[in-house]
């Protein structure tokens, strides 16, 4: 089995949701959570702070600099991911699909390197 990251992204600027939907997709992703456990492709999973929360470090010449924010500044963004294992990219997207039923956004596939 290999390896794939579920990125899960979010556009800055979208119109924020009522309580009542993030409360019933909070419930639908733990529901989520549990059927990729149940079925065995569960690594890790998490949601990230916003992004004013990122640090960036860079090291050059034994120099280590930080700087606050994003790497990249853009609309859109990393917000959570999950890590599973599946067979193949078929059945890593289809997991992608519930997942972004579940978070009501949209899920980038991404294999990790042999």
């Amino acid at each position: 089995m290999s390896q794939y990251l579920l990125a899960v992204h979010a556009v800055d600027g979208d119109a924020p949701l009522e309580p009542e939907v993030i409360e019933q997709m909070h419930a639908d992703v733990a529901a989520f959570n549990a059927e990729v456990r149940t079925a065995g492709a569960w690594v890790f999973a998490g949601g990230l702070y916003p992004p004013d929360q990122a640090t960036v470090v860079r090291s050059q010449d034994g120099r280590v600099t930080t700087t606050d924010g994003l790497f990249a500044r853009s609309k859109q963004r990393l917000s959570g991911m999950w890590i599973i294992e599946a067979p193949d990219m078929d059945a890593a997207v289809a997991w992608a699909a519930k997942g972004a039923a579940a978070c009501r956004g949209p899920v980038e596939v991404r294999p990790f390197g042999e």
